[in-house]
């Protein structure tokens, strides 16, 4: 009875040992590294230059792919590459801001991708006084 009972906790402990999964680690860096996340117009006046550009390397060691990247609303325009960005490359989104709508704002863009750190969010922040006639 002793042998049997020593029998099943060896097989159990061993088997514990065949399905424990071992802690997942966190990336010891990002795959894709933006310039800047964050892009302030300042004061600007209504019906100007609403576009900036988001600058971004692939840090990573395989390709990326930009999956999605969404504006917080219509007012922003998010345009970025399709085609994937090779290792050690960069690229670019572009974002326009309708400004022809007056006074303070603050948006954000979700950029989604393949990368280790695949959801970040760039946001643009600007204030849009009337046009001085």
């Amino acid at each position: 009875m002793k042998k049997t009972f020593l029998l099943i906790c060896v097989i159990l402990i061993g088997s514990y040992g065949l399905f424990a999964q071992a802690p997942v680690q966190p990336a010891t860096q990002d795959s894709i590294v933006f310039a800047k996340t964050i892009n302030d117009y300042g004061t600007i006046e209504q019906g100007s230059n609403g576009e900036c550009e988001f600058k971004f390397t692939n840090k990573g060691k395989s390709p990326i792919l930009l999956t999605n990247v969404a504006a917080s609303c219509g007012c922003t325009i998010p345009e970025w590459p399709k085609e994937p960005i090779l290792p050690g490359k960069s690229s670019s989104i572009k974002v326009s801001y309708n400004t022809n709508i007056q006074g303070n704002f603050h948006k954000s863009i979700t950029v989604s991708s393949n990368a280790i750190n695949n959801t970040l969010i760039l946001q643009i922040k600007g204030n849009v006084t009337p046009k001085v006639l």
